[in-house]
């Protein structure tokens, strides 16, 4: 039998977000700024929960992504 190849999940931003603001206000309260305290969270040795490390992975990807409406520059 033939597998079915499973969609891509147009919005997976949307579902990989569970907790809007929350890593954010994780930066703030350390008065770091997100991608500094993303950085300092995944460094080898933190002792950063995982919910935190896997929030700090998203915001670092999520700031390699496109912004909506800016088209990319070709080099």
């Amino acid at each position: 039998m033939a597998r079915r190849k499973k969609k891509r999940v147009k919005k997976w931003i949307a579902g990989a977000i569970k907790r809007k603001g929350a890593f954010t206000a994780k930066a703030k309260r350390a008065k770091m700024s997100v991608q500094a305290y993303a950085r300092k969270v995944l460094r080898k040795g933190s002792r950063a929960s995982t919910r935190t490390k896997r929030q700090a992975a998203l915001a670092q990807r999520l700031r390699k992504m496109p912004k909506r409406g800016r088209k990319r520059r070709k080099r």
